[in-house]
């Protein structure tokens, strides 16, 4: 179980939409409103200031889509959980929220309850694909694509940043070194790698370096250093 409460952070263009949201969120114990943000540079002014757990997500906003968002969340804050809530139905759409990094993805149309319980579950580091979204990939059972991305790791799940940290890490660089490169610190670091890990399903470094070169992100020839 997470240790509690969970830290939760509300992104939305919609202040109305977060207004609400917080003020039900702020009669559950396990769980704490930490603020509202109206686009992705007020999310990352406020995660500069607050640590966060689960974010809260639209997809569909001015400036930075709720995609590009996301990317950029897991990119510099991996341990963040990014929960998708959205008035979109479209099975590509919830493809590329889950590609980018997404850990779950309710609709707006849906019930205080199960968003309680999609919080509680990414904040676990589980998964959570809401009913109507369940009811929405039976439907496109036929959309092979789509269902590859949602149901296994493959490594379309693998953000620019962890492909990066692989590619260095395929090339025999050690997390400090690799932190120097990325200008991050070496804990971040550190978090990629067990991300990396856990999505390749491999369990050592040469399972790692074999993964890399089979999806062609680092050649066979030695880097010279």
């Amino acid at each position: 179980m997470h240790k509690s409460p969970i830290r939760v952070m509300i992104i939305d263009d919609h202040q109305l939409i977060i207004d609400g949201l917080s003020s039900i969120l702020q009669d559950e114990e396990d769980v704490l409103f930490v603020g509202g943000a109206n686009s992705m540079e007020q999310a990352l002014e406020l995660l500069e200031k607050q640590q966060v757990d689960v974010a809260l997500a639209d997809i569909n906003m001015p400036g930075k889509s709720g995609i590009e968002v996301t990317r950029k969340l897991k990119e510099l804050y991996p341990d963040i959980q990014v929960l998708a809530l959205t008035m979109h139905e479209d099975i590509s759409m919830i493809t590329k929220m889950v590609e980018a990094g997404a850990s779950g993805y309710i609709l707006k149309r849906t019930n205080m309850n199960e968003v309680l319980e999609a919080i509680r579950v990414v904040a676990d580091k589980g998964k959570y694909l809401g009913r109507d979204v369940q009811a929405l990939m039976m439907e496109n059972l036929n959309s092979s694509d789509h269902m590859k991305v949602l149901t296994e790791n493959s490594p379309a799940t693998l953000t620019s940043r962890e492909k990066e940290i692989l590619s260095l890490v395929a090339k025999e660089y050690n997390n400090g070194e690799i932190a120097e490169k990325l200008f991050i610190s070496e804990r971040t670091v550190e978090t990629h790698r067990r991300n990396i890990f856990t999505k390749t399903k491999t369990k050592s470094i040469v399972g790692l370096i074999k993964f890399a070169i089979r999806e062609g992100l680092v050649s066979q020839e030695k880097e010279v250093r």
